[in-house]
């Protein structure tokens, strides 16, 4: 691996638990520190976090958010930010849309599960697989191939998922089922929005109701930090 050099400070260990608790099963996996998970290529991908940044077996900078400007956020949001904390990115925004679409009203869990599920079911198996990365996550055209049985959610879900194949990523809300959240936080993290805001998201409301009154207005333009500082904080 190596050493990707962050705008310090930098909490790769934080960016990392946001990635691991939100592993896809057959597709990432978490492992004596190290974050590993397959790629659209067929290659695995290694993560582990260092003091300066983030050593790495890819170039995966817009994943890592290794630019951020981090005196200007910390600016702009004062205690709300812990120090270095990131946006993870992705590394690839076909699957970050699916992901987003799995999650809309349902756990982390849930989405985890029928991520799973997908995976399993339209994946391509990896002709290396390593430890409990077996597969490539699926492409959208295998996805809308895909029988309805794969699907355990409701007719319209499953028709927006199939809907998103050639769909630009972001004009994701011009698709039937793709509303203001979705659409945001494909933004956020698939296309570098640092000031993409969720309003209506639980995690930031609760967030929100926790540190009593607040300015949003006031976080412009690092919303997306907010965010993420806002879910990180709840238990």
């Amino acid at each position: 691996m190596i050493l990707r050099a962050a705008e310090q400070p930098y909490d790769g260990a934080a960016l990392l638990a946001f990635l691991v608790r939100r592993m896809v099963p057959g597709v990432e996996e978490y492992v004596d520190g190290v974050y590993r998970r397959s790629l659209p290529s067929g290659e695995i991908l290694e993560l582990r976090p260092h003091p300066e940044g983030m050593e790495a077996s890819h170039d995966v900078s817009t994943m890592l958010d290794l630019d951020a400007p981090v005196a200007e956020i910390a600016g702009r949001l004062g205690p709300l930010y812990p120090p270095g904390m990131r946006v993870p990115g992705c590394v690839d925004g076909d699957e970050l849309a699916v992901r987003a679409v799995l999650g809309q009203q349902i756990t982390v869990q849930a989405a985890r599960t029928h991520a799973g599920r997908l995976v399993q079911a339209a994946g391509e198996p990896l002709a290396q697989p390593s430890g409990a990365v077996t597969h490539r996550f699926p492409t959208l055209a295998a996805i809308a191939e895909a029988p309805d049985a794969v699907f355990a959610m409701p007719a319209s879900r499953r028709a927006t998922l199939r809907s998103l194949v050639g769909q630009p990523l972001d004009r994701l809300s011009d698709l039937r089922g793709v509303g203001p959240w979705t659409q945001t936080y494909v933004n956020m993290r698939a296309l570098g929005d640092r000031d993409a805001w969720l309003p209506t998201d639980i995690g930031v409301r609760h967030g929100l109701a926790a540190r009593g009154p607040a300015d949003p207005e006031r976080w412009r333009p690092f919303r997306a930090y907010a965010v993420i500082a806002l879910w990180a904080s709840l238990p």
